[in-house]
């Protein structure tokens, strides 16, 4: 099985909620990892971002995590949308 782990984050947004609350660092869901399933089938697998940023109960990073939330969706429906790509949500 062949499979990768991508940097993902969004700077500006990491930058906003580094700025609402310094160690979200540790909790920014910044990995997607793409893997194949089977010859010529890959998967795509990324973080709820909700949930870990959700944690330390800042509003300002709650706002960056729906935000962030909003955009990894709308790439994995993207992919979805490829023949030979399965995109997995992030579950909350």
């Amino acid at each position: 099985m062949f499979a990768v782990i991508l940097g993902a984050c969004n700077p500006a947004l990491a930058d906003r909620a580094l700025n609402a609350e310094l160690e979200i660092g540790l909790l920014l869901p910044c990995n997607v990892i793409v893997y194949e399933r089977e010859a010529g089938s890959s998967a795509v697998a990324a973080m709820a971002p909700l949930p870990a940023m959700g944690l330390v109960g800042n509003p300002e990073v709650v706002a960056v995590a729906k935000e962030a939330d909003a955009r990894l969706r709308a790439a994995l429906d993207r992919l979805e949308g490829g023949a030979t790509a399965q995109a997995h949500r992030p579950t909350p």
